[in-house]
This record gives structure tokens, sequence and C-alpha cells, in this order.
């Protein structure tokens, strides 16, 4: 399976929440939709935790560099 950004995955995850909602899915697909919005839902998940990080990582570099005051 190919790796999948952040805005493929959301985008297939509305999709299958819509579909859930409005009951479009039937029985027999319904298990695999569930795991695979799991699926979906880690992927984001995991995007988020890491952006998190870098930026956390870029705001204590600025900070780092700022000049001391005495």
């Amino acid at each position: 399976m190919a790796k999948l950004n952040y805005e493929s995955a959301m985008e297939e995850l509305e999709q299958i929440v819509s579909a859930l909602e409005t009951g479009n899915i039937p029985v027999d697909e319904l298990s695999k939709k569930v795991k695979r919005a799991a699926e979906l839902m880690r992927v984001c998940k995991s995007v988020l935790y890491k952006t998190e990080e870098e930026v956390n990582k870029i705001l204590t570099d600025l900070e780092d560099d700022k000049p001391k005051e005495d």
C-alpha cells in the first residue's frame, strides 16, 4: 500500500464516516470499512504528532536563539 499523506487519509476517512452516517455501507462491507477507518485515523494521528513535535522543536530553537536579557 502506498504511503498516504494527511490530506488523502482525511478525505477517505470523511467519505467513510459520511457513508456510515447515512447508512450507505452494506453490512457485508461494514467491518472492512471500520478497519480501514481505524487505519486512516492512525495515519492522521501519526502525522499530527510528528508535525507537533517538529513545530515544538522549531519554537524551542527560536527561543534558544533569542538574546538573553540581563
